[in-house]
């Protein structure tokens, strides 16, 4: 997911690399119609990684520049600066609103799909509303990325390949992780089986939410044969393989018999 994210964020980056380009008659893409939005596209770029310094560029940009044709992408930096400062109220306001302005923003929904997914409680009063949102953007996403044209010529088409399928498999893995979250873990085996199988290259994360979902529901020998896939993985993350190795354990308990 973090090779995406980089990829997703690349799409920005040329975006605003290429203004000069677009601004000197490039025949493709958004151009700024001033030298004052050049220059509030450029401190948007300049803001660099830290989400403060993000946060002020894409307010003034979007307050000085209400017109502008790159407000969607300033929406969405504001939205990944305040997810940054672990500030999900904001963020979810600013993502919702990237929406708003373009509603194929496949990274805004991926983020807002992951905020509800990982951040609702099993015990939230509003757990249902918010597991829903975060199923309503995966499943958008998921239908998004059978069809969405690359978004930036920079990009490459087996990039813009990779992108669409690890987008769709962390569609899936939301998806499982809502419906851990509501204790129905046959459906969530089923988001995580989506992710394994959509994505770009083998996963274990989301291999061993699988063996555990799977354990969960009872279908011990499914659940220790992914278990097996993880432990054998080349260069398996330790904490990862130690959870393969757990689960693994519980399923031969389950099954009356002594891990091995």
């Amino acid at each position: 997911m973090k090779r995406m994210i980089l990829i997703g964020l690349l799409a920005i980056g040329a975006g605003a690399t290429s203004l000069m380009a677009q601004a000197q008659g490039a025949p493709k893409g958004p151009a700024p119609k001033s030298k004052g939005e050049v220059e509030a596209l450029q401190a948007l770029q300049a803001a660099g990684n830290d989400p403060d310094k993000a946060i002020a560029a894409a307010e003034a940009l979007i307050t000085k520049f209400a017109d502008t044709d790159f407000k969607a992408i300033a929406l969405f930096i504001e939205a990944d600066a305040y997810e940054r400062k672990n500030d999900f109220n904001h963020m979810e306001i600013f993502a919702e609103r990237t929406l708003e302005a373009d509603p194929k923003d496949f990274r805004a929904a991926l983020m807002l799909a992951k905020h509800f997914a990982i951040h609702t409680g099993a015990n939230d009063l509003d757990k249902e509303e918010k597991l829903a949102k975060s199923e309503k953007y995966s499943n958008q996403v998921i239908a998004m990325m059978k069809t969405l044209p690359k978004p930036n010529p920079a990009i490459t088409d087996e990039q813009w390949e990779e992108v669409k399928k690890d987008s769709t498999a962390e569609a899936y893995n939301n998806i499982g992780l809502a419906n851990l979250t509501r204790k129905k873990y046959d459906a969530a085996a089923a988001g995580f089986k989506g992710a394994v199988d959509a994505n770009s290259r083998p996963e274990p994360a989301y291999m061993v939410r699988l063996a555990s979902a799977l354990q969960s529901a009872g279908k011990n020998d499914e659940a220790m044969q992914w278990c097996d896939k993880v432990i054998a993985f080349p260069e398996v993350h330790p904490q990862i393989k130690n959870l393969a190795v757990q689960i693994r354990g519980l399923a031969v308990k389950a099954k009356g018999g002594e891990a091995k």
